[in-house]
């Protein structure tokens, strides 16, 4: 155990949307009994990716004794096979197949943005 940045989860503001799930590359979240989970400290990197999505800030950054991250961990985790949840341009629903989306906050609001929209919301 190590004193790092990892993510935590406040299960009493979760609602189980599972927003964060798929901003999380190394596969550290899942959603069980109705609530986003870190499954295993040592896949959690600390990067923080899932936090933006969360639409009632139930994920923040703690430094705290935790598992060392474990590149290796996350290899062997490889595909999961936990539940996906696809996400979709607030604009243009396109998905995350076919197009790269970005979380972004506007006015107060979590949303996803496809690079091709992202223009709009900027310029308006």
């Amino acid at each position: 155990m190590t004193m790092r940045t990892i993510v935590k989860i406040d299960e009493e503001l979760c609602n189980g949307c599972g927003a964060c799930i798929s901003p999380c590359a190394e596969g550290a979240l899942v959603l069980e009994g109705g609530k986003a989970k870190v499954v295993k400290e040592e896949l959690c990197d600390g990067a923080g990716f899932c936090l933006g999505v969360c639409p009632l800030g139930a994920l923040s950054l703690e430094t705290r004794e935790a598992e060392s991250f474990s590149e290796e961990a996350v290899a062997r985790r490889g595909q999961r096979i936990l539940p996906y949840i696809p996400q979709h341009c607030s604009f243009c629903q396109s998905n995350e197949e076919e197009a790269y989306l970005l979380p972004v906050k506007h006015q107060g609001k979590a949303l996803w943005t496809c690079t091709r929209c992202l223009p709009r919301l900027i310029h308006g």
